[in-house]
């Protein structure tokens, strides 16, 4: 193992792997903040760019584009609400909200480095355990998958905020809009009204621009022309308590990320959505998630990474694609004539751990990159807001029309930019809805491919070791809040307190738990800027604060 570990960061650290190991990962982070283009598209429209490297130089190449990419969509998702990539989609929750009160140089940095230690975790699991991940992700069929979708959709009672029906009722929406497109059992479509553009379904990074970017411009319009934020550059640094705050979560996160990423299929989203529901239900301050909890910023966005690292595990022990990206990677590797595979360690090993010891670099190089520069990307904010909405508008725009060069991406990012505006006035939680809508067409594929398994019956699922460990957690996820609820009232009952919080309730007790009074208590839980309750005295401040105090 030492030995392979040496003969990898000896092929990486030449000047030339070092040299566009860094290209790549610029390029990555370029590509990451133009709203819609995301690592699959830079890297599959930049691949012919490295065909005349080597091979191991061209790999390295693009797989920093692939990870620079996941830190240029925080920028956005930060800074202006508009997430770059899709698995940046949960950032936005608290992250925008760091932003408005100041603090976006401490969200972006705590990415940062939550990028860099998942990093470090991954490749270290990475390096050690490929081989067995690899057989345990074999083992991993329909039914199993399947447990996992039922897994995601459970999540979403972590998203719903204090109102679960309304969170759930949201979801199904987002379920539904999932079903449009062509039929996964049977091949017929559904609900496309026959129009071409439907077959496809609605495409989902057009979905997520236009309910968060043009979505929050248009409820910042309504409200009034804000002034921008005043912060000092000292409070744009990220302080000793975040970083406190940040470790756990970066931890659960970044191991969460890579068992996901090892999935064939399930990808950095899923991973991102699932750190995001756990943390705020081990949290002390799971109350203040979706109002600016860095913890909220921190386990997503290492799971984000740590799963982008993980995809390169079934992708080179099996030769199936880890996801969408590095399926763009496999035509790489064939297009150098590599095959890879269960032999490829053996029979490329300068290759294999040249390209994840670049893993290493690359994430280094990132943090060099960004740290310094989060409160200068800051700085942004100090824009007035009438110059920045046209700006967010027009990248919102064009990036749309770049995914598939038609106009039809560019209408679906406007009608669901009005539906945000209206969820947003409406208090309607965001992050339900978008969970439904990543999780929608995951879900009918296993359901499908385990129907088809068992004859028409989806019984097997039960039948199956693995399968049955996920969906008891599952189970578990679902009823633990509502019985930790009714215990902790029966106790306080018993000692004579107040009668706690009602079932279901986020639970948070000790010397964290938030006045009844207090923003945590009372403010905005749901996600991306939306309620779930009426506008409280601490909604009202910080509008104000929004508004031009310095």
């Amino acid at each position: 193992m030492l030995d392979n570990l040496i003969l990898g960061f000896s092929t990486a650290l030449s000047l030339e792997n070092v040299l566009w190991c860094f290209v790549g990962v610029f390029m990555g982070t370029v590509i990451g903040v133009l709203p819609g283009l995301g690592s699959t598209t830079g890297v599959a429209v930049l691949m012919p760019l490295t065909l005349g490297l080597e091979p191991v130089t061209g790999l390295i190449m693009l797989a920093g584009i692939y990870y620079g990419s996941q830190y240029g969509g925080t920028i956005t998702s930060v800074l202006i609400s508009t997430p770059g990539e899709a698995a940046t989609v949960v950032t936005t929750l608290d992250g925008y909200q760091m932003a408005r009160q100041g603090r976006a140089g401490a969200a972006l940095a705590i990415s940062a480095i939550g990028s860099f230690v998942a990093a470090i975790i991954s490749l270290a699991l990475l390096v050690t355990l490929a081989p067995p991940f690899a057989e345990f992700a074999l083992d991993f069929g329909p039914p199993e998958m399947l447990a996992v979708m039922i897994l995601g959709l459970a999540t979403i009672i972590s998203f719903a905020g204090d109102n679960r029906k309304l969170g759930l009722l949201m979801a199904l929406v987002g379920l539904l809009i999932a079903t449009v497109g062509v039929d996964v059992g049977s091949g017929t479509s559904r609900f496309t009204f026959d129009s071409i553009y439907l077959l496809s379904g609605i495409p989902f990074v057009e979905v997520m621009i236009g309910l968060f970017a043009v979505g929050e411009v248009l409820n910042q319009i309504r409200e009034g022309a804000a002034a921008p934020i005043r912060a000092g550059f000292r409070e744009l640094m990220i302080k000793p308590a975040d970083l406190k705050r940040s470790g756990g979560p970066i931890i659960r996160g970044s191991f969460l990320g890579f068992l996901f990423g090892i999935l064939p299929g399930a990808g950095s989203t899923l991973a991102s959505f699932m750190a995001y529901g756990i943390e705020r239900r081990v949290s002390k301050r799971g109350d203040e998630f979706g109002t600016g909890a860095i913890e909220g910023v921190a386990a997503p966005e290492a799971a984000n990474n740590a799963a982008a690292n993980a995809n390169f595990v079934p992708t080179l022990t099996l030769g199936i694609p880890g996801g969408a990206t590095t399926a763009v990677l496999l035509g790489a590797f064939m297009i150098y004539g590599i095959d890879p595979g269960p032999l490829l360690f053996e029979q490329q090993p300068a290759l294999v751990w040249g390209l994840l010891a670049s893993f290493f670099i690359g994430n280094v190089i990132l943090l060099v990159l960004n740290l310094p520069l989060a409160p200068v990307f800051a700085q942004m904010l100090r824009v007035p807001y009438g110059y920045m909405y046209p700006l967010i508008l027009l990248t919102s725009l064009v990036g749309a029309y770049s995914i598939g060069n038609s106009m039809y991406s560019v209408w679906v990012v406007v009608v669901f930019g009005i539906i945000g505006y209206f969820m947003k006035r409406l208090d309607l939680p965001m992050a339900p809805l978008v969970l439904g809508v990543v999780l929608g067409p995951l879900f009918e594929k296993a359901l499908v491919q385990t129907s088809a398994i068992g004859d028409g019956n989806i019984g097997i699922v039960f039948t199956r070791p693995l399968a049955l460990v996920v969906l008891t957690i599952a189970a578990l996820q679902l009823v633990a809040p509502t019985l930790l609820a009714h215990v902790l009232r029966r106790r306080r009952a018993r000692n004579g307190g107040p009668a706690g919080p009602s079932a279901g309730a986020p639970v948070a007790d000790g010397p964290d738990a938030p006045h009844p009074e207090s923003p945590a208590a009372g403010g905005d839980t749901a996600a991306a800027g939306g309620t779930t309750g009426p506008r409280t005295a601490a909604d009202t401040s910080t509008s104000e604060e929004t508004r031009g105090r310095p």
